[in-house]
């Protein structure tokens, strides 16, 4: 559910009556029973496999918020592994993270990104534009950048504990996996994909691509699971500013690649310093995802998961 990350991190904050099993990038995850784990996110963010020393204020509470709509939205395509995450659901040592932690049944992870690309854009783009393939999928020629693609394309990954995901073949995803599994999941993450792109365009955004994870509960059902159809998982546009031929600005990190682009710097560790400019300007791009999405201001959101703290 969530992996060490290449590089350090904060050490995760201790909480009474749970143990740390594991931090991500960006999440740290406690064993609360034989049933159930907490999974807490972070303001910490991260770019290029690095994390950056500077947090982005209330970034974990909306990806938590947006998690938690999403498999709400989704629960008749995909069960989810969402037990609670309101302050009075939560155990009573992490009550005082209600907001940014969810209580969620333990899995058996599936070791495998499920990717919906739905246009053209980064790596897809930079492959397409060397071979003309997209994760060695032949496409068209004459496409642009951050052109929609006629089907959107299920393109799974490893994932890793250091460096980068690799990129897979259906083939060998079924290799690993199983062809049974693979085709439920390939069908799944297009399924999900699709609907959460309907209800995206319906919000004036668009859904250009995203990742997914699926455990398996004890029965083998398979369920979503860590974090849903958000900023860090997913590339989102505004529609109004969509045109083929560029990449729009985007309402994710894609804010701090951008500037990161900008510096004298070899994208090993430690990362620059973000400026303060930066720092809001994506703490308030994640906040308008959440509000433009759902339809709801965050606020009022964190005030109902703050309930019984």
């Amino acid at each position: 559910m969530t992996r060490p990350t290449p590089t350090s991190t904060p050490a995760a904050p201790e909480l009474e009556g749970l143990r740390h099993l594991a931090s991500g990038k960006v999440r740290d995850l406690y064993a609360v029973d034989a049933e159930q784990l907490l999974l807490v996110a972070s303001d910490r963010i991260s770019a290029f496999d690095v994390v950056l020393p500077d947090p982005v204020p209330g970034k974990g509470e909306v990806l938590t918020a947006l998690t938690q709509f999403w498999l709400e939205e989704l629960a008749g395509l995909a069960p989810g592994h969402l037990v609670g995450w309101r302050a009075a659901e939560l155990p009573p040592g992490a009550r005082h993270l209600a907001g940014r932690a969810m209580l969620v049944r333990r899995l058996d992870m599936v070791p495998i990104e499920c990717v919906a690309r739905g246009y053209l854009v980064g790596s897809g783009w930079a492959e397409y534009q060397a071979s003309g393939t997209v994760c060695g999928i032949r496409l068209p020629a004459g496409l642009r950048q951050a052109d929609r693609l006629e089907e959107p394309l299920f393109t799974p990954a490893t994932k890793a504990t250091t460096g980068h995901d690799e990129n897979i073949s259906e083939a060998e995803m079924a290799e690993r996996v199983g062809g049974a599994l693979t085709e439920r999941l390939r069908d799944l993450t297009l399924a999900v994909y699709a609907r959460g792109a309907e209800h995206a365009a319906r919000r004036g955004i668009l859904l250009a691509d995203t990742k997914f994870e699926f455990g398996l509960d004890r029965s083998g059902q398979v369920m979503l699971a860590d974090e849903v159809l958000t900023p860090d998982s997913s590339r989102f546009w505004p529609a109004g500013a969509w045109e083929p031929g560029s990449s729009p600005p985007s309402f994710d990190k894609q804010f701090v690649r951008d500037w990161l682009q900008g510096q004298d710097w070899d994208k090993q560790p430690p990362a620059p310093a973000l400026p303060p400019d930066v720092i809001a300007g994506t703490a308030a791009r994640y906040r308008e995802a959440y509000e433009r999405l759902t339809g709801h201001l965050l606020d009022d959101w964190l005030a109902e998961a703050r309930t019984g703290a």
